[in-house]
């Protein structure tokens, strides 16, 4: 594999006048070391699946068939899931498809990752349901919102339905999702048990709708390779600089957020799967960091007053293209527009971005920068390595178990008695 880094860091702007300095995060630093070596040794004695996926090459033989299937015979493709059964898909989709188009030889994914029943209502009546297929996904197989979402499609659409326009992906146990695939003769595979939702990109989950829609797999896979590998063995220690940042500024300035905030449009899914990885995997105990997804310049106009004006409790991660599409330069002659002439949208973009760092740490925010000359699968695949890493390291700091999370299932059995007593 190349040795050249795929993605490039900057934590200068971390150390600021008044409050971390470089020799006092060297202990901060060294005790992220240290749970960076257990989770080296949990990854090394097979204890890691979410991350010893991405060598599995056998599970994406039977994949790549299905997903050749299905682009010939699909012009859409719905997928029903939540959180971790939807986003990591969402993300590697958002390469190449537009909120209007995909391209020519895949289908066009939707995601119905909620249960607005007005946008599931638009959604049936304005699809073709000769030329769709539908993904349905629940690790457990008992989410109430994907079997709610299923059983509405099978009532909607009854016989009309046929066996092999639906793929169930769950876990291989009795379930409520898995009997009702099952009683309907609908193809259903296995979600691996040992993957949680949030950190199954690299599986089924995430491969199975990025394959069908057209996404590189091999590449993504051969850029979370390289970066686990340089990470592991190769010393980089990005992911441990990170978390002993998070951490250090949690600890002693009382950082409480911290802010992800891509200047590429086609991350915007990305912030999202970032989202629930850290609130999932962090928020314990009454301990935690919680995440902001922002996306540049856009969130300038809406967020960037609160970040430079409001409290100063957050952490900033910024993610930019050293690189942009071409685009034409633009003229005019109005002298208030001056500073605009001659210049591009991708002038516009470096400008803005490069400004937004510097006012950051002029207001003593720590900043981190993370950049790549171009987006594309093999980044994307160290980015999702990265923040898996990152956030296992972080949840060591803070004395928690990354891959649980206990909280949310008190709103699950609420919302399960509410509606026993309203059908009762």
């Amino acid at each position: 594999m190349p040795n050249k880094s795929l993605l490039n860091f900057s934590i200068k702007g971390c150390f600021l006048d008044n409050r971390l300095k470089e020799e006092s995060f060297d202990s901060f630093q060294a005790k992220a070391l240290t749970c960076f070596e257990e989770v080296k040794a949990a990854y090394h004695d097979k204890k890691l699946p979410a991350l010893s996926v991405i060598y599995d090459q056998d599970q994406l033989t039977h994949y790549q068939q299905i997903a050749q299937t299905w682009q010939k015979r699909f012009k859409n493709v719905v997928l029903f899931g939540t959180g971790g059964s939807s986003l990591g898909a969402q993300t590697c989709i958002e390469l190449y498809q537009t909120r209007v188009s995909a391209p020519a030889s895949s289908p066009y994914f939707h995601f119905m990752d909620n249960i607005d029943p007005h946008t599931f209502n638009h959604l049936l009546e304005g699809i073709d349901l000769q030329t769709t297929g539908f993904l349905v996904i629940s690790k457990s197989g008992t989410t109430a919102e994907t079997l709610c979402q299923f059983l509405s499609l099978i009532n909607a659409f009854q016989d009309k339905l046929v066996q092999d326009q639906v793929i169930v992906i769950t876990e291989p146990k009795n379930s409520p999702l898995r009997r009702l695939a099952e009683h309907h003769q609908y193809q259903v595979l296995d979600h691996p048990s040992q993957i949680g939702g949030r950190f199954s990109v690299f599986s089924i989950v995430g491969m199975l709708p990025a394959l069908i829609a057209g996404i590189d797999v091999q590449e993504l896979l051969a850029g979370a390779q390289q970066y686990l590998s340089q990470e592991i063995e190769g010393g980089t220690h990005n992911a441990v600089q990170g978390a002993a940042l998070s951490y250090a500024y949690y600890q002693q300035f009382g950082c409480t957020q911290t802010v992800l905030m891509p200047y590429i449009d086609r991350l915007s899914a990305f912030a999202l799967w970032f989202r629930q990885l850290w609130a999932e995997s962090l928020g314990k105990e009454k301990r935690g960091i919680t995440p902001i997804n922002a996306l540049g310049t856009v969130d300038q106009h809406s967020q960037l007053q609160l970040y430079l004006g409001g409290p100063n409790d957050k952490f900033f991660t910024l993610v930019m293209l050293d690189t942009f599409s071409p685009a034409p330069k633009v003229n005019t002659d109005d002298p208030e527009l001056a500073y605009l002439h001659q210049h591009t949208l991708a002038d516009l973009m470096r400008a803005e971005q490069n400004a937004t760092v510097a006012t950051l740490i002029r207001q003593e925010c720590p900043t981190r920068t993370i950049t790549f000359p171009q987006l594309n699968e093999r980044t994307l695949g160290a980015l999702f390595i990265h923040y898996m890493l990152e956030t296992m390291i972080t949840a060591k700091l803070l004395g928690i178990d990354a891959f649980d999370q206990p909280a949310v299932e008190e709103g699950k059995i609420l919302t399960r008695e509410y509606l026993s007593r309203k059908a009762s």
